[in-house]
């Protein structure tokens, strides 16, 4: 690696080392300015002094908040991110549980999204005020300002519990919950490591409804942002030097417009893939679906405040690496941001 390559990664990670340590920052003043005390939701109102002493100092917070902050950091750099409250375990470890799930969720919406999305986009731009651009705006309206909590119970109301046609909330069926052995967290995969096809399309089956969902809520601000950015292309004098040239239609808009597009569209993109990891709390919530939003609900619900500060951790680090990758990309695709 030369020394300009050097120097570029050194920025990345002084960028991903402050912006997690502002990070960290953040959730430690939280957790300090709440008015929910970890001591007495570990031992009880009513616990003696001795026993409310004893755990604060086990705690660390018998220490100035410099030292805590310290000790907080140094607990995190070693991957200790605490105990949960609600299940007794390392969080770290309820966390890595939970993870996959949510991953596997968010990651079925985003392509989703992408796949009907940036077409519906690129067809609302070049039918720009016609029925079809309309129609098409319409549909990214509702989805984008729906409530997902909303959308999510009207669709089991039809087509589970009307219509039967999937199933209900859940990663599977009640009788095969206990059945896969998890490797990955992924039950898609999990399924088809174990030869478990029959499993393997339950899952799937189950996946359909918060996926599609999910899906919906991302395509809908993917092709509102691919039609606008989409139009600022079709604008531009070198879209109509190759229409005078004879360029057909469909390379103009899919190699040249699309090409100009690409790099914003990618940011667009990834941070509505950012969201979906972040925002489905409802729907977990909704479908009871095991992942790291119904985690954090519960946690909240349970005043677990260390499991609650743990997944904030992970959720800002999955957006803080999803943000240093989409910059990588810029650079690999557009040579202006070397």
């Amino acid at each position: 690696m030369n020394l300009a390559g050097l120097k570029s990664a050194g920025k990345v990670l002084i960028s991903i080392v402050t912006t997690m340590l502002g990070l960290l920052v953040v959730t430690f003043v939280i957790s300090r300015l709440l008015p929910a005390d970890p001591v007495l939701a570990i031992v009880g109102d009513h616990a003696s002094e001795a026993t409310i002493e004893a755990a604060r100092t086990k705690l660390g917070l018998n220490h100035p908040i410099s030292v805590q902050f310290l000790l907080y950091l140094a607990n995190v750099a070693q991957g200790d991110l605490g105990t949960s409250l609600r299940t007794s375990q390392p969080i770290l470890s309820d966390l890595a549980h939970v993870f996959p799930a949510t991953l596997e969720l968010s990651t079925w919406g985003i392509l989703i999204g992408v796949v009907i999305g940036v077409p519906l986009g690129v067809w609302a731009a070049v039918r720009k005020d016609s029925i079809a651009d309309h129609v098409i705006r319409f549909v990214g309206l509702v989805g984008y300002s729906m409530p997902i909590f909303w959308l999510g119970i009207i669709s089991l109301l039809i087509f589970y519990a009307k219509l039967d046609w999937l199933p209900g909330p859940g990663r599977l069926d009640f009788g095969y919950e206990d059945m896969i052995t998890p490797v990955t967290g992924i039950m898609t995969i999990d399924t088809l490591i174990a030869g478990e096809t029959d499993l393997f399309w339950n899952a799937v089956a189950h996946l359909i409804l918060p996926a599609c969902l999910l899906g919906y809520y991302s395509l809908a601000y993917i092709s509102r942002m691919t039609r606008s950015l989409m139009l600022s292309q079709l604008r531009q004098e070198y879209i109509l030097t190759a229409r005078v040239k004879g360029v057909s239609e469909t390379r103009i808009i899919w190699k040249h417009a699309m090409g100009n597009i690409l790099v914003p569209l990618l940011t667009v993109i990834a941070l509505s893939y950012g969201t979906l990891l972040e925002g489905s709390v409802l729907t977990e919530t909704v479908f009871t679906w095991n992942g790291l939003g119904l985690y954090i609900t519960n946690s909240i619900f349970g005043q677990d405040l260390p499991a609650v500060m743990g997944g904030t951790i992970v959720v800002g680090f999955v957006y803080i690496i999803i943000n240093t990758l989409t910059d990588l990309a810029h650079r690999f695709l557009d040579p202006r941001a070397r």
